[in-house]
């Protein structure tokens, strides 16, 4: 045996017994699940779309006004348990009205409730978008800038968002008039919720949310206009909500 083959397992030893003192033992963990409760942005589900559409046998302004009354939407509206409106936009330059512009409107889910604060915005005679969270308006600032009227910077976005429920709300009405005594009605809604657990726990009930929400419209339309026929021929300068003008 030469010198190189019977020194080298000697070395060897020293080796891994110097290497063992300097190197501390490393311990990975990882979690077999990810937490159903972490509500960071790698957790945070898509936004769902979900649409409906109707075309209603009476003229275009009595039924926009009556989506636009946004304060009333918790008398009727299933999951809206209140809405508040906290702000009003400038009158627009055609009907001289006031629209909705920001409020509070509270929403449930079974046992789940949250509240959210909601930009408004009223297209008169045309489009009600309410957005809440980080979500941007949809809308150009040349359509709404009654809303937009007097302020001095008007960022479009709210900073900060919701770390509650949901991360992205927008409901979007289109009304379009088809004929005197036709219009058509789409009503558009996103949302995402901040965790899939959220999600799962909605289960079935989060599809037929925009369904829900225009059959209870579609009802109210109709009940006060048979029971106001001179709101139903009504422009919306004589409109205030769902009522007549005093």
């Amino acid at each position: 045996m030469d010198i190189f083959t019977s020194a080298a397992p000697k070395a060897l030893r020293s080796l891994a017994q110097s290497s063992r003192q300097r190197l501390q033992p490393y311990i990975l963990r990882r979690t077999f699940l990810p937490n159903p409760f972490a509500t960071s942005s790698s957790h945070q589900t898509p936004p769902q779309i979900l649409k409906a559409r109707r075309t209603l046998p009476y003229p275009n302004a009595p039924i926009y006004s009556i989506i636009a009354d946004v304060p009333s939407y918790s008398t009727f509206l299933p999951y809206c348990q209140r809405s508040d409106i906290t702000k009003w936009s400038a009158p627009d330059k055609k009907y001289g009205r006031s629209w909705p512009s920001e409020g509070i409107l509270t929403s449930g889910f079974g046992n789940i409730t949250e509240s959210f604060a909601s930009r408004v915005y009223c297209v008169p005679g045309k489009i009600v978008e309410s957005v809440g969270g980080d979500t941007k308006t949809s809308l150009s600032n040349e359509e709404i800038v009654h809303h937009l009227e007097g302020q001095i910077h008007e960022s479009r976005k709210r900073e900060g968002g919701s770390n509650g429920l949901l991360t992205h709300l927008r409901s979007k009405w289109t009304i379009e008039e088809l004929g005197k005594n036709s219009t058509s009605v789409v009503l558009s809604v996103e949302f995402a919720f901040s965790n899939p657990l959220y999600a799962a726990l909605s289960g079935g009930a989060a599809p037929r949310v925009a369904d829900f929400m225009i059959k209870a419209f579609e009802q109210r339309v109709r009940v006060l206009l048979e029971l106001n026929p001179d709101m139903a021929q009504a422009s919306l300068a004589e409109l205030d909500g769902s009522a007549l003008r005093k």
